[in-house]
């Protein structure tokens, strides 16, 4: 079994080299997009087409290909378009899969168990997955801390008589990113052609938080049934600054809950490295004996249910 596993880690080490080597360069990728701008362009073509921006992912090499087949590919591209990262998403995934050969194969050296050595990659091939989910859950906090301003900015431009489209522009140029660039790609789209609610509703898939889909309601609401748009900005940036606040102290009032939780993880991990390194052969009995695997066994799932109960508890929703 780790012959076949080292067999097959070197095989993805080896695709990822000559994927990383053979990628093409800042130059040749914005070469490539203005070339692919000019193609698309509607002087160029007299086929009939589409003015709407097509954000499929180009295909460009046979793990692109590879990757579009599998049936998490669209959960994938989403994280990564939500954590703003200019990432390949089979780039991520077969990353994940050679860190997950990796930690099972050196896991095999050393537990016995090929159970638990299959776990250890497993946990380990999640590594990048879930530093794009953190690296999603901070934009998306920045974003939630910046879009009061942002509303508040567009109150302003209405009653200055700027149009919709205008102070939309507006938000994109004056404030920071990820809210600026977002909403950058929003007037994109509407400067295209596509309608203000289609490329709304792309907004809120790129960032699905409570807050976007109140001012995103309160836009098209307006539009549809009329009303002072400013004023209503005015109670939605309200809402949200309250909002804002009740997070905050929720975050104050379950600290503790989530500092146990951390701590409760991760204590029975480091007093084994510990130990190991201390006396490598005391925590042989667990892996070597049926009754020490299935204390392990039991260890690990009454911790995942600890896990889970302190997460429930500490997850209140505003």
């Amino acid at each position: 079994m780790s012959i076949v596993l080292l067999f097959l880690l070197i095989l993805v080490v080896s695709f990822a080299v000559l994927l990383y080597f053979l990628k093409p360069t800042a130059i040749e990728r914005a070469v490539e997009q203005q070339l692919a701008d000019i193609e698309k362009s509607p002087t160029s073509s007299t086929s009939p087409g589409t003015i709407l921006k097509d954000e499929a992912v180009r295909e460009t090499t046979v793990l692109d290909q590879l990757f579009d087949l599998m049936p998490w590919a669209p959960a994938l591209t989403q994280l990564v378009k939500r954590s703003g990262r200019e990432w390949h998403p089979s780039s991520v995934f077969f990353l994940s899969v050679g860190i997950a050969l990796a930690a099972a194969w050196l896991g095999s050296l050393f537990i016995p168990s090929l159970l638990l050595s299959i776990g250890l990659g497993l946990i380990a091939g999640i590594i990048p997955i879930g530093a794009l989910v953190l690296i999603s859950d901070q934009r998306r906090r920045r974003f939630e801390d910046l879009l009061p301003e942002a509303v508040d900015l567009m109150a302003r431009g209405l009653r200055a008589g700027h149009s919709i489209t205008a102070v939309l522009e507006m938000v994109g140029t004056e404030i920071a990113d990820p809210v600026g660039k977002e909403f950058r790609a929003l007037h994109k789209e509407q400067t295209l052609g596509l309608p203000i609610r289609e490329a709304m509703g792309r907004l809120i898939d790129n960032m699905p938080i409570d807050d976007m889909r109140f001012l995103v309601t309160a836009i098209l609401l307006q539009k549809e049934s009329g009303g002072n748009l400013a004023q209503i900005l005015d109670k939605t940036s309200a809402v949200m600054r309250e909002r804002a606040r009740l997070r905050g102290q929720l975050r104050i009032y379950t600290a503790q809950g989530r500092i146990t939780g951390w701590i409760l993880g991760a204590a029975p991990f480091l007093m084994f490295a510990l130990i190991s390194v201390v006396n490598h052969n005391y925590e042989k009995p667990l892996f070597t004996t049926p009754l020490g695997l299935k204390l392990v066994y039991g260890a690990l799932g009454m911790m995942l249910l600890g896990i889970l109960a302190i997460r429930k508890i500490i997850d209140v929703k505003v």
